[in-house]
C-alpha cells in the first residue's frame, strides 16, 4: 500500500505468499456500467487510477502528481519492478505501461493486523488487462530467497511505518539490484548530524501506525549503510509550500511554526554500491 492511506498495523512481519498472477486474457471483459460497479462496491481506494471507459477510482491520492516527483525512469523495457507497499497498485500499473518486464507488487494485507483485502488492486488489475503479480509480504520479511532481485524497487510512504527502519532499508538493498526510489516523511530538517524523530503516538498526522522519520542527512546515512552507494533528493516539498502550512497549522493551535516547517516529504534515488 501507499501506506499514507489508511491506519495499519505497527510493524510489517507476515508469512510469505507466492506472487501470482491473474491471466486477464481468459476474463471477459467488463462494461463500463459492471467497471463503474466493481469500482463503487471497493470500500476504500487510495490510488486515483484511470482504468479507462471514462472511469477513474475515487482515491484520496493524487498519486498522477506523486508520480511527476518520482521521476521514474520514462522507459523500462527488459527491466523488472518491485513495488513495496503497493496497495491499490497505481505505481506497479505504471511501471507496466512503461514496458516492464515483470512487475511485482507487494503488500502486506492483513485484516487481523489492521490490513484490508486488495480488493481494490484486483478491480483495477482486472480492468486494466494487467500481467502485475500480487504478493503479500511485509518488509520485515523481505529477503532475496524469497522474492529475488528487481532492477527497480519502489518504496513509497512506508519507512516511517516501520519500527526499524534501517533494518527495512537493508531488506530492501538485499532485493535491489540497481535502482531504489524512496519517497517518505523527513523531519528535524533544520539539524545537520544524522537523526531520526521518534513519534511515541500519533504526532505525525494523528497516525498511530508512524513511527520514524529522519533527517535528509540521516536518511542519507541510513541508506548508506544499508548498502546503497550513491543518494541523490530529486524532489523535497517546497519552502513556501511548508511555509503555507506551517501557518496554517500554528492559527489551528496545533503547534508552533517551527514544528511543521522542519517537516517536509522527500523523493530520493539511490543505487547500489558496486
Amino acid at each position: 500500500m501507499l501506506w499514507d492511506a489508511a491506519p495499519a498495523a505497527r510493524g510489517c512481519g507476515d508469512a510469505t505468499m507466492p506472487a501470482t498472477s491473474t491471466d486477464t486474457r481468459a476474463a471477459q471483459p467488463m462494461t463500463p456500467q459492471e467497471l463503474r460497479a466493481q469500482v463503487a462496491a471497493v470500500p476504500f481506494w487510495w490510488h486515483t487510477i484511470d482504468l479507462g471507459h471514462g472511469v477513474v477510482t475515487p482515491g484520496h491520492d493524487d498519486s498522477a502528481a506523486k508520480l511527476q516527483r518520482l521521476a521514474m525512469p520514462a522507459d523500462l523495457s527488459a527491466q523488472t519492478v518491485l513495488d513495496i507497499g503497493a496497495w491499490d497498485g497505481f505505481f506497479a500499473f505504471e511501471a507496466e505501461r512503461r514496458g516492464a518486464a515483470r512487475v511485482v507488487a507487494m503488500d502486506l494485507w492483513d485484516p487481523q493486523r489492521g490490513g484490508q483485502e486488495p480488493t481494490g488492486f484486483r478491480v483495477a488489475h482486472r480492468a486494466l488487462g494487467s500481467r502485475v503479480e500480487e504478493l503479500r509480504l511485509g518488509v520485515d520479511d523481505l529477503s532475496r530467497e524469497r522474492v529475488g532481485v528487481f532492477d527497480v524497487v519502489l518504496f513509497l510512504g512506508v519507512l516511517y511505518h516501520v519500527e526499524n527502519p534501517l533494518g527495512a532499508l537493508r531488506n530492501v538493498a538485499a532485493v535491489t539490484r540497481d535502482l531504489l526510489i524512496l519517497e517518505t516523511e523527513v523531519d528535524l530538517l533544520w539539524v545537520r548530524r544524522p537523526c531520526l524523530a521518534f513519534y511515541a503516538g500519533t504526532e505525525l498526522r494523528g497516525d498511530p501506525t508512524n513511527w520514524f522519520a529522519p533527517n535528509v542527512a540521516g536518511l542519507r546515512a541510513m541508506l548508506g549503510a544499508a548498502g546503497f552507494g550513491s543518494v541523490r533528493v530529486v524532489w523535497k516539498t517546497p519552502l513556501v509550500q511548508r511555509a503555507g502550512r506551517a501557518v496554517k497549522h500554528a492559527l489551528a493551535g496545533e503547534g508552533s511554526p517551527l514544528r511543521w516547517m522542519q517537516r517536509a516529504r522527500v523523493v530520493v534515488h539511490a543505487r547500489r554500491q558496486g
